[in-house]
């Protein structure tokens, strides 16, 4: 059965992309034309840029398209805080005026075009719809293996996320009001987002390089998205080293056994060099563990302290209508 038109938001983040956007920004305008005059969505429909605290002129841009569109929304915030930050506050800021989301990046990587039938998928009673990619022959060698591994560490420490899915997505303003329960200051929204439930599809794209510019998310902040990933919404590496430190209880017991055995026989010069091997592995073992029981503590030191998770210092014009 078909929904009534709803009012979508394209909610897009963007951080030094002054290069890109005079590319991508006609082609999500095309987009947006698109699904209005195919009655899939509102005419009220709207495209929302979140300016991420850029170092160049993004926002400068950003308000230049918001003059001359009244399809183009921006806001800004007051400083950087990583692109996971930014994909919130553009979804919480269209949270209450519009009926669905789609979030995308701004390179045009992403195929813009799927968003039809992500629409399609709403329509039919899909309250969340991933875009997933449907292969990655585009990358390189090392950021295949690295992605691959990435989800496949994900799935093995419990955490539910969708394989090859980034944070391209539509969610629904039914998703996005449970979404703002969620208060955690360490955000991964590809984690988060299926802990809520409701019908969810999947919509397979080809992925394609990069239309301009550099990228703003090199191999550092991948791995910190990673470690965020995994200990917000996994506590297995606790109980893994929990285990791990049975074992080496165990081991060290022989050791034991071994160590009075070799006084009793008489030969306890000869295994200085073993008893030099276990102190150090020990040691190393230990201060594994130390480090990641180190990450949790800083995680909850800092969820204790509930800063918030963005600051929206300006909107082009009137911002986001919410009548």
């Amino acid at each position: 059965m078909m929904k009534e038109n709803p009012r979508l938001c394209i909610v897009i983040p963007c951080y030094n992309e002054e290069q890109v956007l005079p590319i991508t920004a006609p082609l999500f305008l095309d987009e947006i034309n698109s699904l209005i005059s195919k009655n899939m969505v509102s005419k009220d429909s709207r495209i929302l840029f979140v300016d991420d605290g850029s170092k160049d002129d993004t926002w400068g841009y950003i308000q230049e398209l918001a003059k001359n569109s009244p399809y183009f929304m921006g806001i800004r915030q007051s400083r950087n805080r990583g692109h996971q930050n930014a994909v919130l506050a553009g979804l919480m800021e269209a949270k209450d005026g519009f009926d669905i989301t789609i979030s995308i990046d701004c390179d045009g990587q992403d195929d813009i075009s799927s968003m039809e039938e992500m629409v399609s998928e709403y329509h039919r009673g899909s309250e969340i719809v991933y875009g997933v990619r449907s292969s990655r022959a585009t990358d390189t060698f090392f950021k295949r293996f690295t992605a691959q591994s990435f989800y496949h560490l994900l799935n093995s420490m419990g955490v539910e996320c969708v394989y090859n899915h980034a944070d391209y997505r539509l969610v629904s303003a039914k998703v996005l009001q449970e979404l703002e329960n969620y208060k955690e200051v360490n955000l991964f929204l590809r984690g988060m987002i299926p802990l809520i439930g409701f019908k969810s599809s999947i919509v397979y794209y080809e992925r394609h390089t990069r239309m301009a510019g550099e990228s703003s998310y090199p191999l550092g902040k991948m791995i910190s998205l990673a470690l965020d990933g995994i200990t917000s919404l996994s506590i297995k590496p606790i109980r893994f080293i929990t285990g791990f430190g049975i074992f080496v209880a165990l081991m060290s017991f022989v050791g034991v056994i071994w160590s009075v055995l070799a006084h009793l026989f008489g030969t306890t010069v000869s295994g200085w060099s073993s008893m030099v091997s276990i102190i150090c592995f020990v040691s190393g073992v230990q201060l594994i563990c130390m480090g990641v029981l180190g990450e949790y503590i800083g995680k909850i030191y800092l969820e204790t302290k509930a800063r918030p998770r963005y600051i929206i210092s300006d909107r082009t014009q009137d911002g986001v209508n919410k009548d």
